[in-house]
């Protein structure tokens, strides 16, 4: 297919910013086009790239509105959202302007909050047509979401979708393990992110970042042994996917967690996608050498940088015997001091093993291409056979797997299971609460034996939140 080359699916791990760089690229040459134009400029010189990009990171926390409703802000209510969002998608963006910005119906500002985007403080009591950069970001990106079927909106439907499919996709995330005690990235105070703290990182999202991973490898490794699976235990979420294999259902499990479970929970091999590595195995930074995960497991359990045992028998043969390595007070080579200060000594470390290849796990780190085959078996396998997406705990912030559900078939059916919902994207129905609890009601009604160890017999209360139509919370009756 033309044009896949350049597709997001294909683009490096990176945290969300759900942007069109067409519409980037196009305010650009229309600021470079209408020097004078006050609605396509932000500043002077070399200030609108730097404003454009400050738009673009708003967008990753924009639709979460209960965060700022109660605050003094002029927005948009819901049913104002609603019909806006409507309006937009009836008439197109030109029209919708016309009736809104041009005539003076509303402001700028305020209309930003019809798209879920919350007025940021560095535009407070600036003119209006600052906000239309960020306007246009938030227009674009409804305009490029999935649109929800209107005809799926009951739990019954969702259990007829999961009988007659033949080829379900199903994408998963960190919220399907959390219930054996390993933690997700994003939860307020649980997730991993909220314990980095203390390591004193702009963004706690650093530690897997690929270009700090090769500066300072030892932030990682302080940190690995909580990431480190430390179980081949699974849980009932997991003998739900295994479910739909035995079934025959199954299409492909893109997982996005690198804790190998859904291998152990049985997944074949060429049904499971590990989009972000896993600890599996490692590779050599330097020389390539790979090995089995287990091999470094020892330095990832004791906050150690693990070095390449091959280079290291490499230099050894051929480093000249009796020939050390001059140390500096600190035992390091002063010329490497600052870019080596990660490096351990230790006492019978006799020879200049400092250089030798880092060890990183074959996990995919932010600014890390993902494997082939994700984007391989996505576009010339799954995309003409799939009949219904299971996307199972999750938030989808990290681009390109986040791309998936807007990437496929528009009229395939789509079905969210998570503790929280996705703001970003229109899933058909979406299903809240403890991932392990909803898929042992759905196989409880759909007649399927779900057989696992953790798995409760619990009443469950299913609840149709207020002002949806295919939202529900699942949980667990009081006894």
């Amino acid at each position: 297919m033309d044009g896949l080359e350049s597709s997001p699916l294909k683009a490096p791990a990176i945290e969300i910013v759900d942007l069109s760089s067409r519409n980037v690229s196009e305010e650009k040459e229309e600021r470079e086009d209408n020097p004078d134009d006050a609605s396509v400029r932000d500043g002077d010189d070399g200030e609108d790239d730097d404003h454009l990009s400050l738009y673009e990171d708003m967008l990753e926390g924009m639709s979460d509105r209960g965060e700022w409703e109660d605050e003094p802000v002029d927005i948009c209510s819901v049913e104002e959202s609603f019909a806006f969002r409507r309006r937009l998608r009836l008439v197109g963006e030109d029209r919708f302007i016309s009736e809104t910005i041009e005539v003076g119906t509303i402001s700028a500002k305020k209309l930003c909050t019809a798209f879920g985007i919350r007025p940021p403080p560095l535009l407070e009591g600036q003119p209006d047509h600052k906000y239309y950069p960020l306007l246009g970001l938030g227009i674009t990106r409804e305009l490029t979401k999935r649109v929800k079927l209107p005809h799926y909106n009951t739990i019954d439907d969702a259990i007829d979708l999961l009988k007659k499919s033949s080829n379900i996709i199903v994408l998963t995330g960190a919220g399907i393990s959390t219930s054996l005690g390993i933690p997700d990235f994003r939860s307020k105070d649980t997730g991993l992110y909220s314990q980095l703290q203390h390591l004193g990182l702009s963004d706690p999202q650093e530690v897997f970042d690929i270009s700090i991973f090769r500066e300072d490898p030892s932030i990682f490794y302080s940190v690995a042994k909580d990431i480190l699976p430390s179980t081949r235990k699974f849980s009932p979420t997991h003998a739900f996917i295994r479910l739909l294999q035995d079934k025959r259902k199954l299409l492909t499990n893109f997982t996005q967690n690198i804790d190998n479970l859904e291998s152990c929970a049985g997944i074949d091999p060429e049904k499971l996608i590990q989009c972000h590595g896993s600890f599996a195995t490692a590779t050599c930074l330097e020389c390539k050498y790979r090995v089995r995960g287990e091999e470094i497991y020892k330095d990832l359990k004791a906050g150690r940088v693990a070095r390449c045992d091959r280079c290291i028998r490499t230099l050894r043969q051929v480093k000249p015997f009796g020939i050390k390595r001059k140390r500096s007070m600190n035992g390091l080579p002063s010329s490497k001091k600052k870019r080596q200060s990660y490096e351990d000594s230790t006492d019978d470390e006799e020879y200049d093993i400092a250089v030798a290849g880092v060890m990183k796990p074959d996990i995919t780190f932010f600014g890390e291409d993902l494997p082939e085959t994700f984007h391989d078996r996505l576009v010339q396998h799954d995309r003409e056979l799939v009949d219904l997406v299971l996307v199972i705990g999750t938030s989808l912030k990290v681009a390109p797997v986040s791309e998936v559900s807007g990437f496929l078939p528009a009229e395939t059916p789509q079905i969210y299971i998570s503790r929280e919902p996705c703001q970003h994207i229109d899933f058909d129905i979406d299903m809240l609460g403890e991932c392990d609890t909803i898929v042992t009601e759905l196989c409880r009604r759909a007649g399927w034996d779900l057989q696992h160890e953790m798995k409760r017999d619990d009443s469950i209360d299913v609840q149709l939140h207020e002002g949806y139509e295919s939202r529900y919370s699942f949980r667990i009756k009081s006894a």
